[in-house]
């Protein structure tokens, strides 16, 4: 029988895997898209928060904000306290850029640290939802029901 959670922990992860490589493929050549890049590394960061919410049963509410998202995470990954600062440098990125404003284009410098923010939480989420599947796991190979 298919896990219903699992499998949305799953899809929320493969989407922020998604929104990483998106961000590096836009982001490359000569013809780069810094400012959709960028709007990618915040993607990535809050879907990948959003899968350990769910894994966890955490029920969230609809935002972009990273740091209310790792704050109802904390009870359950503490250690996600760590990555506030990445948190903070991204949430803007929800927005920034979508729409004319003042400035159209991150510059290389502030994608670089974006991309480096998003892959760091993302690492340490994909870390944390790994390091939940032995006890997953432990069920089935002590004979008890997997499902």
């Amino acid at each position: 029988m298919v896990d219903p959670k699992a499998t949305l922990v799953r899809a929320w992860m493969t989407k922020a895997r998604s929104d990483l490589g998106t961000a590096r493929k836009l982001a490359s050549g000569p013809d780069s898209y810094l400012d959709t890049a960028i709007y990618h590394c915040q993607q990535a960061a809050e879907k990948a928060i959003k899968a350990l919410l769910v894994q966890n049963d955490l029920r969230f509410e609809k935002t972009h904000d990273l740091e209310v998202l790792i704050a109802r995470a904390t009870p359950v990954a503490p250690r996600l306290n760590q990555l506030l600062d990445q948190a903070d440098r991204l949430t803007p990125y929800a927005v920034a850029y979508r729409y004319p404003g003042e400035e159209l284009v991150p510059s290389a410098e502030e994608f670089a640290a974006a991309l480096f923010a998003a892959e760091e939480i993302f690492a340490c989420i994909e870390s944390l939802l790994s390091l939940e599947s032995p006890s997953e796991n432990s069920d089935t190979e002590a004979g008890g029901n997997p499902n």
